[in-house]
């Protein structure tokens, strides 16, 4: 038998929510900034499949400025410590996975590939190095975001770093056209027990107009 959706389903369709309510307590209020994690590894799969999600959200004109560097090796690990404030260095140590984000200052030597349509729009709104490195930044930042959110969704946890970027610079990209923002923690997170720390409210931080 054919299913035909009645008209009240019909016009429900597109209005109720994309997950369940246990489904977002699980991706949102659930999950934790993760400081250790079990000895479980990550697979190249896995990774490939963050890539996959965190490219999927928006950016502006679709730019898609971030660029992702797995740490894997011992040796390439301990290159990275050296960059992290002390307290923060036994985190990345024993952390499956490392990832470096960062953005492409060359961004749009792409547009042809990310945003056929709109390549000479591009090109002629961005027409100087502060507005081509203050997009690449920003949407990289985006991305930066959706990067955690979909390591989140994969039943991954992640701890986000912050780190002397200019000396990761040096040690990792030096030469080439990227600049990293951030570095993040990946694998089987131990859940810590002491509380959340405070959320704002909705009244402390929206207004309306």
């Amino acid at each position: 038998m054919v299913f035909s959706p009645t008209e009240n389903e019909q016009s429900l369709k597109g209005k109720m929510p994309r997950l369940t309510d246990s489904q977002i307590t699980a991706l949102f209020r659930e999950p934790r900034t993760m400081r250790k994690f079990e000895d479980r590894s990550v697979s190249d799969d896995q990774l490939r499949q963050i890539q996959e999600l965190t490219y999927l959200g928006p950016t502006a004109f679709n730019s898609q400025p971030l660029r992702i560097t797995w740490i894997k090796s011992i040796e390439a690990r301990e290159r990275l410590v050296k960059h992290l404030i002390e307290s923060n260095r036994e985190k990345a140590l024993q952390a499956p996975i490392n990832a470096i984000l960062s953005y492409d200052r060359l961004w749009m030597e792409r547009a042809d590939v990310f945003n056929p349509r709109a390549t000479e729009s591009i090109k002629g709104y961005y027409t100087t190095e502060n507005r081509v490195l203050s997009a690449a930044q920003q949407n990289a930042n985006l991305q930066a975001g959706y990067f955690m959110i979909a390591t989140r969704a994969l039943g991954l946890d992640v701890g986000p770093l912050g780190a002397d970027f200019d000396g990761l610079y040096e040690e990792f990209f030096s030469g080439t056209d990227e600049h990293p923002i951030l570095v993040v923690n990946i694998g089987y997170g131990i859940p810590t027990k002491y509380p959340r720390d405070t959320r704002f409210g909705y009244d402390e931080v929206t207004r309306s107009l």
